[in-house]
Order: structure tokens, then sequence, then C-alpha cells
């Protein structure tokens, strides 16, 4: 997605408490590229499937990732198997890197201070339809800091980063699934 504005890359959507929808209910997105005009592509960082590499991919070459966790990337191409690897970086930013080839997750797995997570499909966007679901607040942006890496990628994660902003959102981080029926 090239030659467009990026405003959103690197940046976390997480998901409003009124997005219900089963795949991205309660879920962290991180938006890896964004464009206007061409749309958007991301992982959902907080969906563990329970699984390691070493489930899906168990032949010898694959060996220095069998231990590697798994994540529900997003609803699109849930036939791939992505590699993201995520640490540190200068001035307090997360630096990551996702769609690494095998050979690149391998020579990442072996690096100290990475984070390495493989993801079953990813969240796409086409063009505009991102900037629809921002108008209609489904969704919340955030900085993506450098404790990222650090922190847990499960379920955990969206209360803790919704609570981290505000004091509104931490009301809604503790908001019933249904509060019109209080």
């Amino acid at each position: 997605m090239a030659g467009t504005s990026t405003r959103l890359s690197g940046s976390l959507l997480i998901a409003s408490p009124t997005l219900r929808d089963g795949t991205f209910d309660h879920s962290v997105v991180l938006l890896a590229e964004h464009s206007k005009q061409e749309g958007a592509y991301g992982v959902i960082l907080n969906q563990p499937t329970g699984r390691e590499v070493s489930h899906f991919l168990n032949e010898p070459q694959f060996a220095p990732l069998s231990r590697v966790p798994v994540h529900m990337g997003g609803p699109v191409s849930r036939d791939q198997l992505i590699f993201g690897a995520f640490s540190r970086g200068p001035k307090n930013r997360l630096r990551f890197s996702l769609r690494l080839s095998v050979e690149d997750a391998i020579r990442q797995v072996k690096t100290p201070g990475v984070v390495l997570r493989a993801f079953v499909g990813y969240s796409g966007w086409s063009a505009g339809q991102l900037e629809g679901e921002l108008q209609r607040d489904a969704w919340i942006t955030a900085k993506a800091n450098a404790d990222l890496p650090g922190r847990p990628f499960d379920h955990t994660l969206w209360r803790e980063l919704l609570e981290s902003l505000s004091p509104f959102h931490r009301l809604l981080a503790d908001a019933p699934p249904f509060p019109e029926w209080n």
C-alpha cells in the first residue's frame, strides 16, 4: 500500500465495547499498513489459539519455531500462517515486522529482546472501510508503545490498554456487555 497517507500505520486499534462482532469483540489490532485510498491491514494481537507453530508446521526445518505461540490474526486468509517480530525501539517506540519469511522468523526467534508470534490470517479493510468504522466509533486508536512486547498477548490486553488511556476509558472497560439491560 505505497504512496499514500499512512497516518494510522503502527497504531493500535482497540475495539470499542460496542463492537460486538464475533471476530473483533474485545480485540486489539496492530495496524501494520493504512492508506485511505488502498485500505489497511494488521493482526489481532490478543486472541491466542492455545497452539504453537509445531501444531501447524512439524517438519524438521521448522524446529526453531516449534514453541512460538500462534494467535488468530483475523478473518482474512485463515489458511496462512504469518510471522511477526516485536521489540523495543528508540524513543519508546514499538519496532515490529509482519509477514516475515520462515528464514527471517528463525533468525528473529534467536535474537535477544525480540518477541516472535505467529498469526493465522490477518485483519484487512478495503479503501475507506476503516475510516467508516472509525467514524462510527467502532475502534479506539492508541499509540503502540515499546512496552507492548513485554505484555501478554492474551485477552487481558484489551482491558489493560483501554484502562491506560483515560478515566473515561477505564469506565468503558468495566461496562457490562449490555448496559441497557441493567
